[in-house]
């Protein structure tokens, strides 16, 4: 080695070097031209005695981690017109070994090799390690004196790029969001949507032929979309069940093709009905941003909805209304690993099912499970056994929350008799009414005060931007820098109205808040005298999902809230069912009579 770090032997009569490229992904270079103009700069600054001996380059971004760098294939098809022996990988795996090909590393500059200042770095230490050094053609190849100056000279090109890079992004994403604000689609439309074709607003980009795009049902795959948050809602079903339902009648109900017909299934599976029900454009606003695409280990993550980028107002026709949607996916996971219907679980140690499964539901989150012991049949939080990504203790909770089956039968029970097919069902609802602790309203209301708190400090600013702009010169960049401050607000603004009509609509169209036209639902059903117990499950488990029973335990204060729905689509149904539910009871209340013991009583046990 010099005194200065470089190996003598680059003063060699001939020295090996190794050239490395880089260009971006197809879609944004010519990845034939830019790695043939590379390779020509490296060439036009070598010294006469360097002759450069293999070529390593790759085909992607040069944000990539390190560790996943050069693991793309297919490179004929760019018709690249330069023998590869490699990536930035295989250049790294060669240059610690003595049989190496190569004295020197070239590159047309530092951000070929890397973007990221920490990937670079990361670079030149492997091979500093190998007694490699590593040129630029944008920079000085200095073999004797001091290499302070190149140094110095290649962090400030360094720096400059990742500024450059972050600086594109940073526009790129302003210009994206004001692009969705604004409603218009980027990327394939959703299944149940296709893209209308706008006239780009910018007149000279409109010249080029470039487009915009917004949303417009697609027919019966708009109409499927919209039954199967239905089912979802109404009647509590699980993804596998819906899309069981949907594929025995695909004429009617499509199944989505994936981006170019590849691994196209031609039927609906479980995941493409909860990627539609998780999907908040069918409530027909603009979203972007729900996944990050670049993260590591290379997959897509979903990112919190905190970071979804909407438009201020609906901007499609929705499919879903963005109430429904929210009540949908409020507790995504509630479903997850349970199945729909009553029949035995596909375990051979099976032996039973339970009543309320997947309906009682514990204060920490968790859904209880059905749990057999001596005394009878219980519901138990057990959240050593039930955790599902969940912290391993919450506040206050105990070991294990039980809650017996038969008390819930009673009040589940008593509920219906009284309050859905009793006489007294409407009085007991109205009621009801005047005691109720509308805590989401106030919620709400509070959540009105702030937003136009904020309305009127936006208010206040625009006032102010517009009184410094009036007096001054509009060419001066002073002023458009008031302009782009004043579009900003504007566009804060806008959101704002939106969260504030939002919560208007939430209060006019929110089912489960109870109101008095509500009452009128009562009234479409029949007078009943209902013995659930008696009833036959599969009966049981339809009347729960047509009238979304939920059992909330509140394991805190040693008490449970029993929660009943009643969709105004779904009345006649219920009252059907009820009926039947009524006549099956009683003809088993018959044959208790007839056949002493074989039978369960109201009170849970039979008396005889």
């Amino acid at each position: 080695m010099s005194p200065f770090g470089l190996p003598l032997s680059l003063h060699a009569k001939e020295v090996r070097v190794a050239w490395v490229g880089r260009t971006s992904t197809e879609e944004h270079q010519d990845p034939r031209q830019s790695l043939l103009r590379q390779l020509e700069r490296c060439k036009v600054v070598l010294p006469e005695s360097w002759v450069i001996v293999c070529h390593f380059y790759d085909v992607e971004s040069g944000r990539m981690e390190l560790e996943r760098r050069g693991r793309g294939t297919g490179y004929d098809r760019f018709d690249i017109p330069i023998a590869r022996d490699g990536g930035i990988a295989d250049l790294l795996g060669e240059a610690p070994k003595d049989s190496r090909r190569f004295d020197v590393v070239i590159c047309e500059s530092m951000s070929r090799i890397a973007r990221k200042m920490y990937e670079t770095l990361s670079v030149e230490r492997e091979l500093e390690r190998a007694d490699v050094p590593v040129f630029a053609s944008n920079e000085p190849i200095m073999l004797t004196g001091g290499r302070a100056q190149q140094i110095l000279q290649r962090r400030i090109n360094q720096s400059v790029a990742e500024y450059e890079v972050l600086n594109m992004l940073e526009l790129s994403w302003g210009g994206t969001c004001t692009h969705i604000r604004e409603g218009y689609n980027i990327g394939k439309p959703p299944h149940g949507y296709v893209a209308k074709i706008l006239r780009h607003p910018n007149a000279a980009k409109a010249e080029k032929g470039l487009t915009r795009s917004r949303l417009e049902p697609d027919g019966v795959r708009g109409e499927t979309v919209t039954l199967i948050a239905k089912w979802r809602y109404y009647e509590q079903l699980g993804t596998d069940t819906i899309a069981e339902r949907l594929n025995q009648d695909l004429d009617r109900h499509p199944p989505p093709e994936p981006p170019g017909g590849l691994r196209a299934r031609n039927a609906w599976s479980k995941s493409s009905v909860r990627d539609i029900l998780r999907n908040p454009k069918y409530t027909g606003y603009q979203v972007y941003n729900r996944r990050a695409r670049r993260s590591r280990g290379g997959r897509n993550r979903h990112n919190p909805p905190e970071l979804w980028v909407w438009s201020a107002e609906p901007v499609h026709e929705p499919l879903i209304p963005r109430w429904m949607w929210e009540a949908i996916n409020e507790k995504p996971g509630l479903r997850e690993r349970s199945r729909d219907g009553v029949g035995l679980k596909n375990d051979p140690r099976a032996k039973r099912t339970y009543r309320f499964r997947r309906r009682v539901l514990c204060d920490c989150g968790r859904r209880m499970m059905g749990h057999t012991r001596p005394g009878g049949v219980y519901y138990r939080c057990y959240p050593a056994g039930n955790n599902r990504g969940r912290p391993d203790k919450h506040e206050g909770h105990p070991p294990t929350v039980y809650m017996r089956e038969d008390l819930i039968m009673a009040e589940v029970s008593r509920f219906f008799a009284e309050r859905v097919f009793g006489p007294n069902r409407r009085e007991l609802f109205l009621a009801a009414l005047d005691t109720a602790d509308d805590a989401a309203s106030r919620d709400r209301e509070e959540q009105r005060q702030r937003l136009r708190r904020r309305l009127a400090d936006i208010a206040s600013k625009q006032d102010n931007v517009l009184g410094q702009a009036e007096s001054a010169d509009p060419t001066d960049p002073f002023v458009q820098g008031l302009r782009q401050r004043y579009n900003a607000l504007e566009t804060e603004r806008l959101a704002l109205v939106g969260t504030l009509d939002g919560l208007d609509e939430i209060e006019r169209d929110q089912p489960d808040r109870p109101h008095a036209s509500q009452a009128d639902l009562l009234d479409a059903l029949p007078h009943l005298a209902l013995n659930l117990h008696r009833a036959p499950a599969e009966l049981l488990d339809r009347l729960f999902d047509l009238t979304q029973l939920t059992i909330q335990v509140h394991y805190a204060a040693d008490e449970a809230t029993l929660k009943v729905v009643l969709p105004a689509e779904n009345v006649t149904a219920i009252g059907h069912l009820g009926a039947a539910t009524s006549d099956v009871s009683r003809q088993a209340g018959d044959e208790c009579r007839e056949a002493p013991g074989q039978g369960l009583c109201a009170s849970g046990e039979c008396p005889r």
